[in-house]
């Protein structure tokens, strides 16, 4: 039996059956359905694309995967070199894991380890964000801020280790100002909180995270699992503003294989650059480096560079904004919009109660959760299926 994500099995509607998939299109037995949600945010090529297929065939024929405790392998060099000369700044040195929830953990591990190797034991606090979601495991559940995945952390009470705060620049002044000798990272989703309700901020809370993180010797990381790879209409945040640690995930591998980066500074990684074994840093996912992942990661990243994916999202966005221009309707609060992402939030979540079989009626999935309908579609859909899918959000409105 097969325990479904987020779901109360006792009272959960079967699942839709999917037998094929191909460019934009799930299907079923009797249905294709415009895939709006990219497959939680990863499948940003479609899927069954013959570029991304034959990359994994290739390595297939050569090996699945070997560990990375005493080997290596091409693949794995190769992403890590590309993601090296691919990312901004000094963010070089490459840790491979196999999910993002899990990169998110080493993140959080290095940040508290690089103080611990330099005998400031005091820092033993990370500033988030409310409303923050990162990742399902322990520590990612304790930095995020989202009661409706993270409720099970009540039978510990609340953190003494974790502060959240808004995306406000007074807030965030105000706790640099009050706990800077204790914090040893400000974790943050850049630019657009996911799960967290598809919150969008102003770089310029970024910039200020920046400034203060460096006059007061806080390490900043980015969780770009979601953000990462164009969603918000950058190719990354991070070439925005520069982080010490960014994590990657998702669109990784085009959405073909659960893989993800946790990539930091050379100065992150010179601290734990040392004769005495202590220092190391004492994590191993046994599928890190997968060589199947970074041999689809390489091809996904080959695709985004040689066919101007960031045009294409631009595009995604242009679309948008134009055909949600002037749509509203009372029980909607905002209508929000940014890169390859469309959220509408409404003010009662049983406004969208059966949204999303209305949509597979209509031949698109989506999923729509708590007070939110959104989209972010695969980057290679065409203007007819996009306009398809916001016709199909604004038709549940108008129906009454």
């Amino acid at each position: 039996m097969i325990w479904y994500p987020y779901q109360q099995m006792k009272t959960m509607k079967p699942p839709y059956q999917i037998v094929d998939a191909k460019g934009v299109y799930l299907c079923t037995e009797n249905r294709k359905l415009i895939d709006s949600v990219s497959s939680w945010w990863s499948v940003i090529h479609g899927y069954k694309h013959p570029e991304l297929n034959q990359a994994i065939t290739e390595q297939l024929g050569k090996f699945a995967h070997v560990m990375l405790g005493g080997l290596t392998h091409e693949p794995a060099q190769k992403l890590s070199d590309k993601l090296q000369e691919w990312l901004p700044g000094d963010l070089d040195c490459c840790f491979f894991s196999d999910s993002g929830s899990v990169a998110v953990e080493v993140a959080l591990k290095i940040a508290l380890q690089y103080y611990v190797n330099r005998d400031e034991t005091q820092r033993t606090m990370v500033l988030a964000l409310e409303h923050a979601y990162h990742g399902d495991t322990f520590k990612a559940m304790e930095v995020g801020d989202d009661e409706d995945y993270h409720f099970v952390l009540k039978a510990y009470g609340k953190s003494k280790n974790v502060i959240h705060i808004p995306t406000e620049i007074e807030a965030l002044e105000k706790a640099f100002a009050a706990y800077h000798e204790r914090l040893n990272c400000f974790i943050v989703e850049p630019l657009l909180q996911g799960a967290g309700g598809m919150r969008m901020y102003d770089v310029s809370f970024l910039k200020r995270a920046r400034e203060l993180c460096d006059r007061y010797g806080v390490l900043l990381i980015f969780d770009e699992v979601a953000t990462g790879f164009g969603r918000t209409g950058n190719r990354f945040v991070a070439d925005l503003v520069l982080p010490d640690i960014l994590v990657l995930g998702k669109a990784l591998t085009g959405g073909y294989i659960g893989h993800a980066v946790t990539v930091t500074s050379r100065r992150v990684y010179e601290g734990f650059y040392d004769d005495d074994p202590a220092h190391a840093l004492m994590h191993g996912p046994t599928f890190m480096g997968n060589a199947l992942a970074c041999s689809v990661a390489l091809k996904s990243i080959e695709l985004f560079e040689k066919q101007d994916y960031m045009s294409k999202i631009r595009r995604i966005e242009a679309i948008t904004r134009r055909e949600m221009n002037g749509f509203s309707d009372p029980r909607i609060k905002e209508i929000r919009i940014m890169g390859a992402c469309v959220c509408v939030e409404v003010y009662d979540p049983q406004t969208i109660a059966g949204y999303q079989q209305f949509a597979f009626e209509r031949g698109v999935f989506s999923r729509p959760f708590l007070n939110y309908m959104y989209a972010m579609v695969p980057y290679v859909i065409t203007e007819e299926a996009l306009v398809k899918v916001l016709d199909t959000m604004k038709a549940w409105f108008v129906k009454g």
